[in-house]
């Protein structure tokens, strides 16, 4: 699939780089624009520390933001978040934090231990997890593998969401360069006609997510091609094929034609050891594929990700293994999981619990200076007013401040993410309403808490 919105070639966002520069206030991100880092072209900008965000913010002293002594915090933010944090479109429970990505202090809490259900704010463990168990330059490689006894040529999913199968792949593995890489191959080896099969066994247990058919996520495995979309989108809900590994097979084998190179219909198999891999794509970095999960809240991303953890710490690449491992990286690093419940990768799963105080917590450990590796996390969020779930909202003074994951399920309206206050200082938030009866009215509720942060007077 094409990424969706204003992408370059290794994932990072155009948009946001040249449009949040010109905001006197970004959130401190360095996405490249003009006096950015000058990061290498082939990759992911890197977002500052949370010091460096306040030092291109007003100044640091020592790498303690100037006037920390006067942060809003204690009863002043209580008397400023609590009516609003008591808006009935919030539902019967909530739960809230807010602290100083700087030095990790608390500022505000409300129930911050009560283990709530976060939608798609889980994509920020997620995160984590997958950017510490694989590292931000991991890449999902899909390959092509001979069987030398049988000529049997076996598509191996590597468990890559993005790999697609359209003309113009902007940046993304391409299913036709493979197809093109695999004729050559197979053509200097005097082969020009294959058994053609398919390998999804990266992946283990049931495909289909416990919400069952669903536009918002594909039936999830190893091997798919544009999310298994059947339409021309590239986020959000949308149609998808029954079968996406099948889909993706059919179509190799038809690029394959196109190269001089006749396939059988293709069936399901498994790569032996002995195979030779003839051909090879890759994916962007894992730091892009992070963005572009947390920016478009992409759920078959966030799937795919959570196995690929699970692989990386020896546990079974499916939803229970993905439990498993996303609570033990989490646990490895400190952090606070008790209550914690990770039931899939994406938190379509209304079983999924997390704490306002660990959505927090995660944000302290993306913007620790100690943790580069994570920066992705806080680059990816969608920033209000410009990108991703936030581009229509925010159209107020919170617009380019904000930067937030949104999560919204049926009664359940969340929202955590970082904020720039007027006196240059970063904060950390997290904000979860359950049971609430009308969506745009809770949502409303947590935009105006997160704009009232934005505006605290120190």
């Amino acid at each position: 699939m094409t990424a969706a919105g204003p992408w370059d070639s290794t994932g990072q966002r155009t948009a946001e780089r040249d449009r949040a520069v010109a905001l006197e206030h970004t959130g401190g991100a360095d996405h490249g624009g003009p006096g950015g880092s000058g990061a290498a072209a082939g990759s992911p900008r890197p977002a500052p520390s949370a010091p460096s965000v306040l030092t291109g913010l007003g100044g640091t002293d020592g790498g303690v933001p100037r006037g920390a002594d006067a942060a809003p915090g204690g009863t002043a933010l209580a008397d400023l978040l609590g009516p609003l944090l008591d808006d009935p479109a919030l539902g019967g429970t909530r739960g809230a934090a807010v602290v100083d990505l700087t030095t990790g202090k608390r500022l505000h809490a409300l129930d911050a231990d009560a283990a709530l259900t976060p939608a798609s704010t889980t994509k920020v463990a997620t995160a984590v997890a997958a950017l510490t168990a694989l590292g931000p330059d991991h890449r999902l490689t899909t390959r092509t593998a001979l069987e030398a006894d049988t000529g049997e040529l076996v598509l191996v999913g590597g468990g890559d969401p993005t790999l697609t199968a359209r003309e113009d792949a902007n940046g993304l593995a391409s299913l036709r360069t493979l197809a093109e890489k695999s004729a050559t191959a197979l053509k200097k080896r005097d082969v020009r006609r294959v058994t053609l099969s398919y390998d999804t066994t990266l992946y283990a247990g049931d495909e289909a997510h416990p919400i069952g058919v669903n536009e918002n996520l594909a039936p999830v495995t190893a091997l798919m091609a544009d999310e298994g979309r059947t339409d021309d989108s590239t986020a959000g809900p949308a149609p998808r094929v029954p079968d996406p590994a099948a889909d993706a097979a059919r179509a190799f084998a038809g690029f394959l034609e196109q190269h001089g190179v006749t396939a059988s219909a293709p069936g399901p198999s498994k790569a032996t050891d002995r195979a030779d891999t003839l051909a090879t794509v890759s994916s962007p970095p894992l730091s892009a594929l992070v963005e572009r999960m947390l920016t478009h809240s992409d759920n078959d991303l966030a799937e795919a990700l959570a196995r690929h953890t699970a692989v990386a710490s020896g546990e079974p690449a499916d939803f229970e293994g993905v439990s498993a491992a996303i609570t033990a990286r989490l646990k490895q690093l400190g952090l606070p999981v008790r209550g914690a419940r990770f039931h899939d990768g994406s938190g379509l799963d209304r079983t999924d619990r997390i704490t306002a105080g660990l959505l927090t917590a995660l944000l302290a450990e993306a913007a620790d200076p100690a943790r580069p590796e994570l920066r992705p996390v806080l680059t990816g969020l969608p920033v209000a007013g410009f990108t991703g779930t936030l581009n229509g909202r925010y159209t107020d003074g919170a617009a380019g401040v904000v930067r937030a994951k949104t999560g919204t399920l049926t009664g359940v309206n969340t929202l955590a993410g970082t904020v720039a206050t007027p006196d240059g200082r970063l904060l950390g938030f997290a904000f979860l309403a359950s049971d609430t009866t009308n969506a745009w009215e809770a949502q409303t509720a947590l935009d105006r808490l997160a704009t009232t942060l934005a505006s605290a007077a120190p």
